[in-house]
């Protein structure tokens, strides 16, 4: 079983894929943790971030993977360092899309996520997955809300990371990295004619993943 969520940024995409992976008892791959693992790496080691080549390079010799504990969350490592924190940190925020858009970096991740996929029933979260990772998924879902309702939440995990941002600068890098993954050329943040589409605005956590379930009961 394949189950693909899109979606742009804060619209719940990751903490949806874990609750449902858990309570399938499927494996769940945040392809964005990837592409934001690479980007750390490419800022803790000076990689040129407007280098192609390079950053293809810093890619190759790069080991990406997940790992979970006793917790409820999953950790992220990049290399042997548990970078599940680090990731999520404003500077990386700001950086990620642009890396994310080179076609030969966005080339190795989907091989890479393909290859977790391959043996396994997994939930996967991106901006593609539908359509670029698995375009074969049992079910495409396109999680949305308001951007204004993203950036509080934003905000929210901000805070509770201990960084102080004010609402309105992350709702303009918000709506910066919306059109940043919708003009890319590989890749490219849209709804699929298959796409269930479920907008999160005014929905709990476990609301959408009522709503999730229920369409796959439905089948």
């Amino acid at each position: 079983m394949k189950i693909a969520i899109d979606g742009p940024a804060g619209a719940g995409k990751s903490t949806v894929a874990k609750t449902l992976s858990q309570l399938m008892s499927y494996i769940y791959i945040d392809t964005g943790a990837m592409y934001r693992s690479l980007t750390w790496k490419a800022l803790q080691t000076g990689t040129n971030l407007n280098d192609e080549k390079a950053l293809y390079e810093l890619a190759e010799n790069t080991n990406i993977y997940f790992q979970k504990d006793d917790s409820p969350q999953q950790k992220v490592f990049c290399d042997s360092f548990d970078v599940s924190e680090e990731i999520r940190s404003p500077r990386v925020s700001s950086f990620v899309s642009k890396l994310a858009s080179y076609p030969s970096i966005r080339e190795l991740m989907v091989k890479r996520q393909r290859e977790m996929a391959r043996n396994h029933s997994v939930v996967m979260d991106g901006r593609d997955i539908g359509e670029c990772v698995l375009p074969d998924a049992n079910y495409k879902l396109f999680l949305t809300a308001s951007i204004e309702e993203r950036a509080r939440r934003r905000l929210k995990e901000m805070n509770s990371q201990g960084y102080e941002e004010q609402l309105e600068s992350i709702k303009n890098e918000i709506a910066k990295r919306d059109e940043d993954d919708a003009r890319r050329d590989m890749g490219a943040l849209k709804v699929l004619p298959d796409s269930i589409v479920i907008d999160t605005s005014n929905m709990t956590i476990e609301q959408v993943v009522e709503r999730i379930l229920s369409v796959i009961r439905e089948d």
